[in-house]
């Protein structure tokens, strides 16, 4: 019986560990695009742990991460189109993923429930990046997305549509590779695989 409790407070303080690690990188990300370009449309960046995912009013208070470097582009058939900027290992275990989705399209469009993942719990935590995941295809081991003790995805959340030519950034938290692994294909529901590399 005390493994179990010891179990369940390890994981505990690893999800608490986990937000404090985000707090830390979202905030060392800045607050601007150096190029002045627009920041987030329709969606914020929410922490774990928030009640419910809530549409942007346009406070201006969002951090956003770095968008000076690409490590891949992914265009989907969807009129969407992903673009990967940062894939850093975090001290405490981590690998946080920033990027950019942009609405390629000239209308207003609901972006694809795919994109939420597929399980029971986190359909119930509203729209989020959870279904991303990455394939270490050398140590043959997929990662999901991370969950805080009350089941919210460690990612962004509360995006649903975007206009037509705008932007929004994002970040999903993964457990870390191996330091061995130095890539890892990313997987985006509905759009092609890509692979980038790991800082």
């Amino acid at each position: 019986m005390s493994l179990w409790h010891g179990a369940k407070a390890r994981r505990a303080a690893g999800a608490a560990l986990a937000v404090v690690a985000l707090s830390v990188s979202l905030a060392a990300c800045g607050g601007g695009d150096a190029d002045g370009k627009e920041q987030n449309t329709g969606a914020s960046s929410s922490a774990p742990g928030d009640e419910k995912p809530k549409e942007s009013e346009g406070s201006g208070g969002t951090t956003v991460p770095d968008t000076s470097k690409t490590l891949a582009t992914i265009n989907g058939s969807n009129g969407f189109q992903v673009l990967i900027h940062t894939a850093d290992r975090d001290e405490g275990g981590f690998l946080t993923v920033t990027g950019t989705v942009k609405n390629t399209a000239g209308d207003n469009q609901q972006v694809p429930l795919q994109w939420n993942g597929q399980e029971s719990q986190i359909k119930g935590k509203g729209r989020s990046f959870a279904g991303i995941t990455l394939v270490d295809k050398a140590e043959k081991k997929r990662y999901y997305v991370l969950r805080d003790t009350d089941g919210n995805p460690l990612t962004t959340t509360g995006i649903s549509r975007m206009d037509g030519g705008t932007s929004v950034t994002f970040f999903a938290q993964f457990p870390a590779p191996p330091s061995s692994t130095t890539q890892v294909d990313i997987q985006v529901p509905v759009m092609p695989t890509a692979t980038i590399e790991i800082s």
